[in-house]
């Protein structure tokens, strides 16, 4: 009776979500909110706004050329130094937002380096998470990233994560704009059965970037949304809650081609 018992545990388990690769079970209704290339209205708007809705969330960061010391366009680093002491994590989305499978080992580390050591000067804890500029997916690059000890990096796909059969340097997300709504009401469905919806933003509003804007009304309307039907909103670190990094990493078989949903 004992084998037919472990079975049907097993059996049980993989039912709620439960795998090699995730330690505890995955709640339907898990989002994570994170935000690309320092814009002034993450500091301004965004950031008042999850603490308002008691909402955790990742903030991308780069010194985005050619405008990046315009205050009136982007976080300086002060502000960026007060995201991380209100909670947020702050993150590496590289010095200068190259397209990083362009680059040679040497310029990828210099470029993640850098923003490390502000990082540390600010005294923000040092990055564990990733975000592909433009996207630009690469093995080498993956590569460099585990080797520097990076846990999770963010990709696109328009897509919910599995984290039984998606690499955590490889993690899928929906890329919001102003134009989008029933796209981003249709990915908070697929945050269910073990999938976690993960979302990039940009400014709220974006300044120098429109095609990729969100409005402030907007936002607050999709954080009322979450907040109404009891999703929860984390940071991108936060999922070593739910999952075995170290596993995942040397289980699952990286996959650039599984982009786009099937």
């Amino acid at each position: 009776m004992k084998k037919p018992t472990i079975l049907l545990l097993l059996m049980a388990l993989a039912c709620c979500g439960f795998s090699g690769t995730v330690k505890k079970q995955i709640p339907d209704r898990l989002v994570v909110l994170t935000f690309d290339d320092a814009t002034a209205s993450q500091y301004s708007v965004v950031a008042p706004l999850l603490k308002e809705f008691g909402f955790g969330a990742t903030f991308f960061i780069c010194e985005f050329p050619p405008h990046f010391t315009d205050t009136s366009k982007y976080m300086n680093w002060r502000q960026i130094r007060e995201l991380g002491r209100m909670g947020f994590e702050v993150a590496n989305h590289t010095r200068n937002h190259p397209p990083v499978s362009k680059l040679t080992k040497q310029e990828l580390i210099g470029q993640l380096e850098y923003i490390e050591h502000r990082c540390d000067s600010s005294g923000i804890t040092r990055p564990v998470s990733f975000a592909y500029p433009g996207y630009d997916l690469s093995l080498p690059v993956l590569e460099v990233l585990a080797e520097k000890g990076y846990r999770f990096a963010r990709a696109g796909g328009s897509r919910a994560y599995d984290p039984q059969t998606d690499h955590p340097l490889l993690i899928p997300s929906w890329a919001m704009n102003a134009d989008n709504k029933p796209l981003m009401m249709e990915a908070f469905q697929e945050a269910r059965d073990g999938k976690i919806v993960v979302l990039t933003i940009h400014g709220v509003p974006d300044i120098e970037h429109p095609w990729v804007t969100t409005p402030p009304e907007l936002f607050r309307e999709y954080l009322e949304y979450l907040a109404a039907n009891r999703f929860k909103v984390i940071a991108l670190r936060d999922l070593s809650n739910y999952i075995r990094i170290k596993k995942a990493a040397k289980t699952i078989v990286p996959d650039l081609n599984k982009k786009l949903r099937n």
